[in-house]
């Protein structure tokens, strides 16, 4: 195919406006324009689509797909086994994500991200190191004999990192890190995120001033709003400079929660859609190890074996129809918090979340009724969807 194409007869949502009787124009695996419909030019190629075209969904929370974990497998094959294993449901770019581990695993981790870097494995982002610098009274399915407090080392480890990924994003707790390393930590260009914590409403404000700027998968592993204590989920929905990534499978969070949630949040930060995805996407597996537990899969649930969730059994485009079709949110809304507003999270809506001149060639074509038709990654097509019988 020409590296020069244009994509036709859909209805396009560019990460703000609908367009209508229009084309997307495609060249050398950024897009090129939207034009209208007759005015596409001459010789290049047309791929009638239908549905809508969007923006390819950026997921910043993914602990594995297509059967692996990456804590179990810290290489790039597993980095691209799962970056696969997202695509057909629209994820174009991802982070990998390493919950808790030994020193040892996140050093592979980190590696192997490096290496993925280096080799443009399609759809890889980054890495989201998950702890181990958390809080053991909300540890959730995290192995409580992996958390500690961040050491010096620690926090050095994390910014030599920074330097070979693009994108580098930590979840940290105030009960095991202080203001002052966060402040290296974003100083030094890495993206920190609050979760896993028991903290309240001051200390969490504290962190936003120190440089954090996102809150892990809002409502879960967390203190909550209550009458005379606003927590960390009121804090994140309170403070305006906080991003806030939220499981919307319908196990993790009240559709009520996350539509009052929603109503109430301060920007300019915005709740985002993560999955929270482990080894079970793309396949039939019905139980898989973390850390040497096993994990139970059974009706859309991920848990351990005293019932604690375990991540989530969620890929983002039925993220995407759970917030539009059951919280209600218009369609629009429901893509950008798919795919814009995990970009701005990250400081990559310059290239990521939108159709512009320039910007990245990541494409999900849907039907009309939210199916999952085509995605393209940079321009290059790596899902299409069987033809109907």
């Amino acid at each position: 195919m020409s590296d020069r194409f244009a994509l036709t007869g859909a209805r396009i949502f560019d990460g703000d406006d609908w367009h209508d009787n229009a084309a997307l124009v495609v060249r050398d695996g950024l897009v090129e324009a939207i034009v209208a419909a007759g005015a596409i030019p001459p010789n290049v190629a047309r791929i009638e689509t239908g549905g809508m075209l969007a923006p390819g969904f950026v997921d910043l929370q993914v602990n594995g797909g297509g059967g692996v974990m990456l804590n179990d497998h810290p290489d790039v094959a597993s980095i691209e086994t799962i970056c696969r294993a997202h695509a057909p449901f629209g994820t174009a770019a991802l982070l990998p994500t390493l919950i808790t581990d030994t020193s040892e695993i996140t050093a592979a981790a980190v590696a192997a991200g490096a290496e993925a870097a280096r080799r443009k494995v399609p759809g890889f982002l980054g890495l989201h190191l998950e702890g181990p610098h958390l809080s053991i009274a909300r540890k959730g399915a995290h192995d409580p004999a992996l958390i500690r407090p961040m050491l010096d080392p620690d926090q050095a480890m994390l910014i030599a990192a920074r330097k070979n990924l693009p994108v580098l994003l930590t979840t940290v707790a105030p009960e095991s890190v202080e203001p002052g390393q966060v402040s290296a930590l974003s100083k030094a260009g890495i993206v920190v995120s609050i979760g896993h914590s028991d903290t309240g409403y001051a200390a969490a404000r504290a962190f936003a001033e120190a440089g954090a700027t996102v809150v892990t998968h809002l409502f879960n592993a967390m203190s909550q709003i209550g009458n005379r204590e606003a927590g960390l989920a009121g804090a994140a929905i309170d403070t305006g400079t906080f991003y806030a990534g939220i499981i919307a499978d319908g196990i993790h969070v009240d559709p009520a929660t996350m539509a009052i949630a929603l109503r109430a949040k301060q920007g300019p930060g915005k709740i985002l859609l993560v999955t929270d995805a482990m080894a079970t996407i793309g396949t039939d597996m019905t139980s898989f190890t973390l850390n040497g537990r096993t994990i139970h899969r059974k009706d859309g649930r991920l848990t351990l074996a005293d019932g604690t969730l375990a991540g989530a059994d969620l890929d983002m485009i039925s993220a995407v129809r759970f917030v539009h079709r059951v919280v209600g949110l218009g369609l629009d809304e429901a893509l950008r918090m798919a795919s814009l507003y995990p970009a701005q999270a990250i400081g990559q809506s310059h290239r990521l979340g939108r159709f512009a001149k320039g910007t990245a060639a990541n494409i999900v074509s849907l039907s009309d009724d939210l199916a999952m038709k085509s995605v393209w990654i940079d321009g290059a097509k790596v899902f299409a969807a069987s033809p109907a019988r």
